[in-house]
């Protein structure tokens, strides 16, 4: 790779659109690229985040943006309108499309589809080395003259493979040979539009490959959020214009004398012509060194993506997963709690030392530490294990197949398998699931996941599940790891039931073009495992409880320092619940702790223990096995447990997925029934339970 030159501030900055399907490698080329001079905003307009870069290379600056990954620029989710967009009308310099070694084929619609409107891009085909391993070759001299733009191989995993194409982005465009050039359009499409793309070309300073792209959108498209960008990137209402009508009705015409007699046909005869003619590109550039090339991965698809062990494969792995987190958190919780406490009291101390006032000192140790420090001990083991285990699926390629294997589901739902990836997302934080919603293109199926996602256990309810699971359910890991795992499958089966009821309630026919790629298994990457599963998931999903915590046990302090004839205020409060929390099976303390742990669902148990124990605070270190003997002499049983296990899944969000459900629907209304549906459901599901056991009693 060049050395990097002095940039010159005069000279004007090159922008590099980068763009190209989900799971191609896009981020990892960026991040190479721009190392740590990035950064991440909203697109005008839009609650979606791009990624933005700069880099100078030969002396020349650059500024990259990276668009969401997308399979066309057909579809209407916010990310792929972005990108479509962006690629339209944008003044980029250069447009950098990344496409997959491993499968070619299915990448190139999206390239002829940008290739119809710019003549300035440069194809990278990513992951080589992984191809090579696979035994397929790609010819990517004959792929350019094809295409007629510049294609580089590289791995983007290894920084020294991105030489060529940094010396390529950094060359002025040039137009290549078009000697074997694939047509953008088939031949009676581009004579037909051919009047219109001239007419265009001399009334607006375009390309003649944009004018093209712009006739067909005028003729073809029935979306009039691309029609209004089109009129705003032109300058006016091209509606408006006779000239351009009498070009339409001449295009128009043509088209009918080839069969086209509408926007719709057209569209569907292009989307058939890219189609064929990636099949007919790969075929001549792609070549195997065996016909059994993707036979291991057939016959691992049968497996889990079959109707026969589908199911069970998944069941297994969610079992396993819980079985070795459960056994582990439970070890490593017991650890950090001492350290943690422990390290409270030298705080103490030291602040005794200094001349700290008693009742600041009270309220900083006793108040806002000890919470803190409970709710790091509970929630960051869990995660600790969870997180990884969970990236590492993600990273093989499997959730994309736990996706195709519940679409079946969720489509008799009214919803679609993406669903189930959003769902996914839910188990490590309910407020990133709300926001992954934005992957589902129709705003009814995104709504339906937005107001279902917190029916998923998130990683904040699972220690206080695990911990009453061992505690009262059994103490044995195994049956545990089955029970957690059986909540889980009742929280989907509640998801799926509440889908079918609020989609049937919307009356609607609308439906998502659901596009779902498996993508071939990889070996995954520790390094980049660890990180992303420890600083992008668990320190981000605990800073923001610990962020809670500490405010929220100063609070605590005070309401159970402040005494009213000989009780506390929290006291008071718990008694005035007790006849509804005795309905429910539970009791007016654990229900409490709910309403005063929405912040965060992390702090629920050490509510409850402060209350139990007439405290203004937590009495130090409580392992598991002397919260279950406190929960005991409280007259806590199984089936308050079950009770409490039940209402942990289903009731309110926490604040923070409130505050994303408000900001992704933009209504209270909508944000206030996300909150009422799971509640009802845990307040009805507790009644029926706790007057089922009483009946058989």
């Amino acid at each position: 790779m060049k050395k990097r030159q002095l940039r010159d501030p005069k000279e004007p900055e090159i922008t590099i659109l980068l763009a190209g399907n989900p799971n191609v490698g896009k981020s990892t080329i960026f991040n190479s690229l721009t190392g740590l001079h990035q950064h991440t905003g909203n697109w005008p307009g839009k609650t979606v985040e791009t990624a933005e870069g700069r880099y100078t290379y030969a002396g020349k600056r650059f500024r990259m943006v990276d668009l969401p990954g997308t399979y066309s620029l057909s579809a209407h989710s916010p990310e792929e309108e972005i990108t479509r967009d962006a690629l339209s009308f944008s003044d980029a310099d250069r447009v950098l499309l990344v496409a997959d070694a491993v499968g070619l084929e299915r990448n190139l619609y999206l390239i002829f589809q940008t290739l119809a409107i710019t003549d300035r891009a440069v194809l990278c085909v990513n992951l080589m080395d992984e191809a090579e391993k696979r035994g397929i070759y790609i010819d990517t001299r004959m792929l350019s003259e094809f295409l007629g733009v510049p294609v580089v191989g590289v791995s983007a995993r290894k920084k020294q493979t991105l030489s060529i194409l940094l010396d390529v982005l950094s060359r002025p465009p040039q137009q290549q040979s078009p000697g074997k050039v694939i047509p953008v359009f088939p031949e009676p499409i581009r004579k037909s539009l051919l009047p219109m793309g001239q007419w265009l070309e001399e009334r607006f300073p375009i390309s003649s490959r944009r004018a093209m792209w712009m006739a067909v959108t005028l003729i073809g498209s029935r979306d009039e959020h691309l029609l209004s960008q089109l009129y705003r990137w032109c300058g006016e209402d091209l509606s408006a214009d006779e000239k351009a009508w009498e070009r339409l009705s001449v295009c128009t015409k043509l088209l009918a004398e080839n069969g086209i007699t509408d926007g719709k046909k057209l569209e569907e005869t292009i989307s058939l012509y890219w189609l064929r003619k990636a099949k007919e590109l790969a075929g001549k550039v792609v070549t195997h060194s065996s016909d059994n090339a993707f036979l291991r991965e057939r016959k691992l698809d049968r497996i889990l993506t079959g109707r026969r062990f589908g199911f069970l494969v998944m069941l297994l792995l969610l079992t396993g997963i819980f079985a070795l987190t459960i056994r582990g958190a439970d070890y490593l919780s017991q650890m950090l709690s001492r350290g943690l406490f422990r390290l409270g009291d030298v705080l103490s101390s030291l602040l005794l030392c200094l001349g700290c006032p008693g009742i600041l000192h009270d309220a900083l140790i006793f108040g806002a530490y000890r919470m803190l420090a409970w709710v790091v001990a509970v929630m960051l083991p869990p995660m600790l294990i969870f997180f990884p285990f969970f990236t590492i699926l993600e990273d093989v390629g499997y959730l994309p197949r736990i996706a195709f294997n519940l679409d079946h589901c969720f489509h008799r739902c009214g919803s679609c398998g993406k669903q189930a990836l959003t769902m996914g997302m839910g188990l490590g934080c309910n407020a990133v699931g709300v926001t992954s919603c934005r992957i589902i293109s129709s705003p009814k199926e995104r709504l339906l996941s937005i107001l279902t996602n917190s029916f998923t256990p998130c990683s904040g309810r699972f220690p206080m599940m695990i911990l009453l699971i061992v505690s009262f359910l059994s103490p044995r890991k195994g049956i545990a790891a089955l029970i957690l795992c059986a909540c889980v499958l009742l929280s989907v089966e509640l998801t799926l039931l509440v889908t079918k009821l609020l989609s049937s309630a919307m009356h609607t026919k609308e439906k998502a073009d659901f596009v779902l790629e498996l993508p071939p298994y990889r070996r995954p990457q520790l390094g980049q495992i660890l990180v992303r599963s420890l600083l992008d998931r668990a320190i981000f999903v605990l800073g923001r409880a610990a962020a809670v915590a500490a405010p929220a046990g100063l609070l605590l302090w005070l309401m159970a320092a402040v005494h009213v004839g000989g009780l506390s205020l929290l006291s008071y409060i718990a008694a005035y619940l007790e006849p509804l929390g005795r309905l429910m099976g539970m009791d007016g303390v654990i229900l409490l702790a709910f309403i005063l742990g929405s912040p965060a669902n992390e702090t629920v148990i050490p509510i409850a223990m402060m209350i139990y124990l007439s405290a203004s605070s937590l009495s130090g270190d409580l392992p598991s096995e002397q919260i279950r003997v406190i929960l005991l002499e409280h007259g806590w049983t199984w089936v308050t447990a079950a009770s409490t296990i039940l209402f942990t899944m289903l009731h309110w969000p926490c604040t923070t997925t409130l505050l994303t459900i408000r900001k992704e629907t933009g209504s209270r209304s909508w944000t206030c029934l996300a909150a009422v549906l799971p509640t009802l459901c845990g307040i009805a599901g507790c009644l029926i339970l706790h007057g089922i056991i009483t009946v058989f009693r």
